[in-house]
């Protein structure tokens, strides 16, 4: 490939284009950019509590690039609506499919020495850490989801309701196994769709 030529994060840099929940009306659209960068945040902080308050050795900063990097397939792929993705196993698994030819088409668009570091990114190990903190940052994942549904709800659209219970469900669920998740929650949650008065006070 001729110099300068490499085309991996102009590709990347795409998801401030790509928009979430294009199904629903949204009182503020929120693009794929802005979701991930709560993604990436709220990884760091589960795997940081899990390290500073139940003795885990988790890479806090591998789990915020994980989470940045972990719908960049959608640039290519879209966004599929969650009910239409999981609606069975056939199109879960096509969908799966379309995602991993996704990352590799992404993942050529890097100079060939950079590319291990990024295949690592997509590509996480079978260790037990790395696959405690996939968990992690699947949970930021679905906690952003929720942060959006409640920033929603709060500017009276109701649009997002059923979308808040179901989200609600899978975090319950997720709050039993992981403490991480349960401590987030009780102690960050509660202060988002306030207002910037309201979190000054």
């Amino acid at each position: 490939m001729l110099k300068g030529t490499h085309t991996f994060f102009a590709t990347v840099s795409r998801m401030k284009y790509i928009e979430r929940w294009a199904l629903m009306r949204n009182s503020r659209p929120e693009n794929l950019s802005e979701h991930s960068c709560e993604v990436a945040m709220i990884a760091h902080v589960l795997c940081t509590i899990g390290n500073v308050r139940y003795g885990r050795n988790l890479d806090a900063d591998r789990a915020a690039m994980i989470g940045l990097y972990h719908d960049t397939t959608e640039i290519i792929t879209g966004d599929m609506p969650t009910p239409v993705k999981y609606y069975n196993e056939t199109i879960q698994s096509a969908y799966k499919e379309v995602e991993k030819i996704a990352e590799e088409k992404l993942l050529e668009r890097l100079p060939e020495d950079l590319r291990p570091t990024y295949e690592q990114i997509y590509h996480p190990s079978n260790s037990v850490e790395d696959d405690y903190l996939r968990q992690l940052v699947k949970a930021a994942d679905k906690i952003s989801a929720l942060i959006k549904c409640i920033e929603e709800e709060r500017s009276g659209n109701t649009e997002f309701r059923t979308a808040k219970e179901t989200t609600q469900k899978s975090i319950n669920e997720l709050q039993a196994k992981y403490p991480e998740v349960l401590d987030f929650v009780n102690e960050f949650l509660p202060s988002y769709g306030r207002t910037l008065d309201e979190l000054s006070d």
